[in-house]
């Protein structure tokens, strides 16, 4: 039986949806193949400072691609096409992954039903803005906007926002892995492989559990409300001495805790006792609260809170939340092998034995057809063989 590690991934990826998806697989030690066009390559690979002084290696790429290797072919020709297909069959390939528009499936060759009849047990997976019957665009912040985690987001009296992270790109790759992992195990058990169709729209969706329900069955309106919780008080940021902290106390035990301190018992009033209290005066609660939380220091408050297990937190900038040794030890890093340029990756959400193994060390990102003599040579082409499929813009 296969492990993860003897799975292979041909991936016609671009931008960030799949390529953040196949940086999963290839933190389960998958052998991840990046299939892009030899004449333009991914757009990302242009976006970010120019770190390396080289085209096509800029910093925006270097973030989700370790792990990987790339080769170049050009599906519009048909030779380009037969060249697929001789891949699926001649590598083995377990998985096909595309972010293609739907109207490109046929003809760039790509269409599960093509690639089914190289191989027949491929699990191929083809993501989408709005489904495989819409060819319409989509990023990450039109997602956000239609899917309304925009409308969720911001200060109530203050225009939508669009999140700190795309996470109708990033939702959409935990959705595709997991499914992956689920179609593997079928494939285990029956030996069949499968056509998966997901949309970034249905997956930016799904994430509104709450506020949907509270709207299509109880008419309650729900949009963004800030730093507040909707159904929650005091939950929120607070002011302090030397910062800022946020608050969650999540019930009526949490709460009389807090109170029942000698700092906090100004706030010990009936009409507080309740969460349903706190909640219909939660402006001025959050008033009289902040007037409290600025005469004292981050560090006396997260000490004190965390006595009274009430939920805290500091809020980390990005170089804070770096330096913390929970962080530090799961951090990801890669190395140049050109440059010898170290590079910094953002940690799994879970360790990997493959990672674990390699000393969280992961190959550094390819460069555009880095690999292609070492995958078309599989094929049994001659380098006077890709010397011509690159003069004529197949390879």
């Amino acid at each position: 039986m296969k492990t993860l590690r003897d799975f292979k991934v041909l991936s016609l990826e671009q931008a960030m949806v799949v390529p953040y998806l196949t940086y999963r697989l290839a933190m389960d030690g998958m052998q991840i193949i990046r299939l892009e066009n030899p004449a333009q390559g991914d757009p990302n690979r242009m976006v970010g400072d120019n770190v390396l002084n080289e085209a096509g290696m800029n910093a925006y790429f270097l973030c989700i691609n370790a792990g990987k290797k790339a080769i170049t072919l050009n599906l519009s020709q048909p030779t380009g096409r037969e060249l697929l297909l001789k891949l699926i069959k001649e590598l083995d390939v377990d998985i096909f992954v595309t972010n293609q528009l739907p109207r490109n499936y046929k003809k760039l060759g790509i269409d599960y039903e093509i690639l089914k009849a190289a191989k027949e047990d491929i699990i191929w997976m083809g993501i989408t803005g709005f489904g495989p019957d819409s060819d319409e665009g989509a990023y990450d912040p039109v997602l956000q906007a239609r899917s309304g985690l925009m409308d969720l987001t911001g200060e109530p009296d203050m225009e939508p926002q669009v999140l700190g992270i795309p996470l109708s790109d990033l939702g959409t790759s935990e959705h595709a892995y997991g499914l992956l992992m689920r179609a593997i195990f079928n494939r285990s058990v029956t030996g069949e492989g499968c056509r998966i169709d997901l949309s970034m729209f249905d997956s930016s969706v799904s994430w509104l559990a709450v506020p949907i329900t509270m709207t299509a069955s109880f008419g309650k309106s729900i949009t963004r409300c800030g730093n507040t919780h909707e159904f929650f008080a005091p939950v929120s940021v607070y002011q302090t001495k030397n910062g800022f902290i946020y608050l969650a106390v999540g019930n009526d035990r949490q709460w009389k805790a807090m109170v029942s301190a000698e700092l906090f018992s100004s706030l010990n009033k009936p009409e507080y006792e309740k969460n349903t209290g706190r909640i219909k005066n939660v402006a001025s609660l959050n008033v009289a609260l902040n007037s409290i939380t600025r005469e004292h220091t981050s560090e006396e408050l997260i000490e004190f809170f965390t006595g009274v297990t009430v939920p805290v937190s500091k809020i980390n900038s990005i170089s804070e939340l770096i330096s913390e040794p929970s962080v530090q030890r799961r951090l990801l890093s890669t190395q140049d092998p050109k440059t010898k340029i170290n590079v910094t990756l953002t940690p799994p959400p879970y360790m990997t034995s493959f990672l674990e193994g390699n000393n969280r060390q992961m190959t550094f990102p390819p460069r555009l057809g880095e690999h292609n003599r070492e995958f078309y040579g599989q094929l049994r082409l001659s380098d006077e063989d890709l010397i011509k499929l690159r003069e004529d813009g197949v390879i």
